[in-house]
This record gives C-alpha cells, structure tokens and sequence, in this order.
C-alpha cells in the first residue's frame, strides 16, 4: 500500500532536514523566511539566546504602503521586504546571515526576497 504525504507535511520534513543543519548566533544570525499565500515573512533570528532580532513583512506599514502605492505583485514586494530587512540589518552593524529558507523552494518569492537583501549589502 502506497502512503501519500501531504504537501505541508514535505515542507515539514525538508524545513527539519534544513534545521539540522545550520543555527544564527549574534555574529551570524539566521535569516528565516516564511511565506503564506498573500504574504511573506522574513525574521532574524539568533538562536543561542532564542530571540527574534529583527523582523520584516508584507504587513509592515511602511511597506504595505509602498506595496499598495506601486500596486506591485508578490515577487516585488518580497524583493522590497529583503531590501527592508537587509537595511534593517545593516544599520545595527549584521553584515552577514545564515539563509534559512523555511522548507520552501528556492524560487519565486523566496529567491527574490534573497535577491533583494543581496542587493542591499547583506551577506548570505
């Protein structure tokens, strides 16, 4: 008998496989990517002391008001939450992340959201 897995429960296993792996520190936080279908997350985390440092979203103010301005789609806006969020760290002196992307395929909205805080400065 052949056992399905359900799409979510893949994302699970590949998001754990990826855990496994790598961890942010305060020298090299771990820039953590979440996205739902309207929306996309991006979190800095350090995970020695358990805290999130910084986060950036499509729900931030700023660029929501930018996102409804423009009237960009969802690849842009995840470009404009990775120029935020690399600027963000950038001004508190975090040059370089560990890219955490949470399970999800490198493509679409996840790789534009990399694209984006690469082409603001921070290292991943």
């Amino acid at each position: 008998m052949i056992k399905l897995i359900s799409r979510s429960k893949k994302k699970d296993i590949r998001h754990k496989r990826i855990r496994k792996k790598l961890s942010g520190n305060s020298e090299v936080p771990r820039l953590s990517v979440y996205k739902s279908i309207q929306n996309i997350y991006a979190q800095v985390i350090d995970d020695k002391s358990h805290s999130t440092l910084y986060a950036v979203s499509t729900l931030t103010p700023e660029i929501t008001s930018l996102i409804k301005k423009n009237k960009l789609n969802k690849v842009d806006a995840a470009k404009l939450v990775g120029n935020r969020i690399a600027a963000v760290c950038i001004e508190n002196k975090i040059e370089k992340v560990c890219f955490d992307r949470g399970g999800f395929p490198y493509t679409g909205r996840v790789k534009s959201l990399a694209e984006g805080a690469r082409g603001s400065g921070l290292k991943l």
